[in-house]
Parts: structure tokens; sequence; C-alpha cells
């Protein structure tokens, strides 16, 4: 593919199936939809030496993102909605730290997959333990100690991802991992400035008075941009022959995404209360058969997931690039497919105002943006004065953040109890 369109391509993917992630929430949701958005980037590179290992890549990018699926926003999204300048530009930058963690670490793990080299292996034991130890660390000197709050009374993990982010970053540059590096912080750039426009989308929906499902929007924007810096962070710069992870590393990396995380999203989503829940407000005539019927829809879909997953890794007789297609393919249908059924969307009429209408169509256009363009190799130009266009850009980043929220401080029609960091 041209760089543009792995851009759209892994930008797309991405976004939905972070859309879909709300659906199921916390780190798990965020293991699949990070998995997806790696594999998607790694087969619109095309590079056989990726595409051998595209399980063992996409397994990274799926713990990377997911260790942002600790931190708590949601009353972070409730500073946006007041109509007092300082909290809601508060909500609208702890949004840009929060998903800039998510980024951070998912860009930077896959990253540094990409830049192993027979010559240089990462330090996988060291590197854990660094990132455990610094989310310890900043944890308990910015919560403990100094009492920065971000979110009080919720939790305040994200201190701990952000010390895990600093730790990782440290080790990167520490060992000369530079290419690493810069996906981690450019991903960590669009994923923060994504958190916030999509939020402020949702902010303008809101204020529309349109019915619409505007927090999936935001979540899907989150997604999009980060799919898409990532993407670009990795298309722009020239890479080393990453060296070859091993087929019982790829063997065990596929079983964790298309088996373990499906599974486990299914057992934390599809709960007994949940679905009960559901029944009711899709006025199921006979709830126990709607249990019965949910669940096995449930696991009927992650059988065929893992099924067909291994068979084509490890039976199909095709290119690698067409078997890394199906293997994404597969993966993203299966994340989307399981969150229609989750929200009983093949239970109630079909409308535009449902969120998850837009799914299939996404996904659909991605599919085909992957499967309908052929490979073209495009020269590398790297990048020089980093730090400058670093600095422009973040500063271009704080001026969009001064501007929505002055936006929204005009829109904004705060119900009484909006939550307010600052008391005026």
């Amino acid at each position: 593919m041209s760089r543009q369109r792995v851009i759209i391509f892994t930008a797309l993917l991405l976004g939905l199936a972070w859309a879909v992630r709300g659906h199921f929430g916390h780190e798990w949701g965020a293991a699949w939809a990070g998995a997806v958005g790696g594999l998607a980037v790694v087969v619109g590179a095309q590079r056989s030496d990726w595409l051998k290992q595209l399980p063992y890549l996409g397994a990274l990018s799926a713990l990377g993102w997911s260790v942002g699926g600790m931190m708590s926003y949601g009353i972070v999204i409730g500073y946006c909605r007041g109509d007092d300048f300082t909290n809601v530009f508060y909500g609208y930058s702890m949004l840009a730290v929060i998903g800039g963690l998510y980024g951070c670490i998912g860009g930077g793990l896959l990253g540094l997959g990409l830049e192993s080299t027979d010559d240089r292996k990462p330090q996988w034991a060291s590197l854990i333990t660094e990132m455990v130890a610094g989310a310890m660390l900043i944890w308990g000197i910015v919560i403990y100690q100094l009492e920065w709050f971000m979110t009080p009374p919720r939790s305040e993990l994200w201190a701990a991802c952000l010390g895990s982010a600093l730790a990782m970053l440290w080790h990167l540059q520490r060992h000369g991992y530079h290419r690493a590096l810069r996906v981690a912080l450019i991903t960590c750039l669009g994923a923060a400035m994504g958190f916030s426009v999509g939020n402020f989308i949702q902010m303008l929906g809101i204020a529309s008075g349109i019915s619409y499902n505007w927090w999936n929007v935001m979540e899907f924007t989150l997604g999009f941009c980060g799919g898409a810096s990532m993407a670009y962070a990795i298309s722009t710069q020239s890479w080393p022959e990453t060296t070859y992870s091993g087929k019982r590393t790829n063997l065990l990396s596929l079983l964790f995404i298309c088996l373990v995380l499906p599974l486990i999203n299914f057992s934390n989503a599809f709960t007994t209360e949940k679905i009960n829940n559901l029944a009711t407000q899709v006025s199921a005539e006979d709830p126990a058969h709607f249990l019965w019927m949910q669940k096995s829809l449930g696991l009927l879909s992650i059988a065929l997931i893992a099924v067909l997953s291994i068979w084509i890794w490890k039976r199909v007789q095709i290119t690698w690039h067409k078997k890394s297609l199906l293997l994404v393919s597969i993966s993203a249908l299966g994340y989307v497919l399981l969150g229609l059924i989750h929200k009983g969307f093949f239970h109630v009429p079909l409308s535009i105002n449902n969120s998850a209408t837009t799914y299939l169509p996404i996904l659909a256009l991605a599919l085909f943006i992957g499967w309908r363009t052929k490979f073209t190799q495009q020269n590398i130009t790297e990048h020089k004065n980093i730090f400058r266009r670093g600095g422009i850009v973040i500063f271009s980043s704080l001026v969009i953040l001064i501007i929505i929220s002055l936006i929204s401080v005009y829109i904004n029609q705060p119900p009484d109890d909006v939550p307010r960091r600052f008391m005026n």
C-alpha cells in the first residue's frame, strides 16, 4: 500500500476497534483493539520479515495499548461539560494526558518489536521490571506524597501508567532504540489529541440536541487518531531487518489474540446480570432463552475466530500478505461481531441513530482499502530538526486545546451536578 493508504487503513481499523472496545472496557477490551491496530499497520507495511511474525507483533501492540485500560476518565469528561474555562481546559488537557499514555506505550512496545534485530534483541525482562518499578515509584510520589489528584475521588492509576511510560521511554533512549522511541512519541501525540478532539466532537453533538451515541464517536476518534499517528510514525522511517521471533512464540501469540482475549472479554461482558438487563431493554419474550442464545452466539463467534485464525496461519498455503490480510480481517470482524451481539444489535430495529449501525460499513471500507490496493514502495525521508518540529506540534496542540475549551464554554449547558475539579 502507499503510505497514505496504510495510515487510513490502520486508522479506520483501530478507530473501529476502539469504538467496539467501549462496549467491553478496561484493559482486556483495549488489548483486543490494540491487537487489531498493530496487525493493521504491519499488514499495511507489507514487509515479509514483519508478516512472518504478525501474531507476535500484534500481541506486543495489544499489551502496549492495554496498559492504559486501567485509567479512569469518566469524571474528566465531565469537567469538559462545565461553563468555566479553568475546569473545561483542565478536562481537555487531562484527556490529552490519558490518551497520550495509551498511545505512548502502545506505539512504543510495537516499535520495539519492529526494531529487534539479530545483533540487538530487546531485554524484555529488564524492560518489564523497569516499567513496573516506574509505575509504583511515580504513583507513590505523585499520589501519596504530593497528592496531585487528577480525578478525585476516582482511581488515580493514570500516575502508574505515567511511570510505566516514562520508564519505557528512558529504556528506549538508553539502549538506542530511537525508531521505537519516535513511534512512541508520535503515537502519544496523536492519541492525546484524538481523545481531546473526540470529546470536543461529543460536546458539539450534545449541544446540537441530536440523539446519538456521541461517546462512541469520541472513542472512535481516539482510536482513529492513535492509529493514524502510529502508522505515520512507522511508515516514515527506515527499519532494519527484524529478527524472527520463532514459530512457538508466534503460535502462542496467535492463541493470545484469537482465543484468550476473546474469552476474557466474553467472560467480563456476557454475564447473566448484563444479559438479563439487555433482555429487559429489548423486550425479550423469553429471558431464559435469550440468555442462552446470547451466550451461545458469543461462544460460537469466538470458536469461529480461533479455528479460522489457526487454520489460516498453520495450514493455508498462500502468500504471507494474503494470509496476514485474512488474519486482521478475522480479528477485526470477530471483535465487531462480538460487540454487536453483546449490545443486542440484532434484536432491535435498524436505525441510523444507533452508532453500532456504522460498524460494518466502516469495517467494509477498511478491508476494501486493504484488499484492493497493491504494494508500492515509497522513499523514506528522514526528518531533521526533530526537536523543532516536535515543539511546533506541541505548541499547536496547546493552541487547539485552548480553542476547543473556549468554544465548549460558550456552547455548554451544564447540568446542576456537573463535576468541577476547581470551585469558583
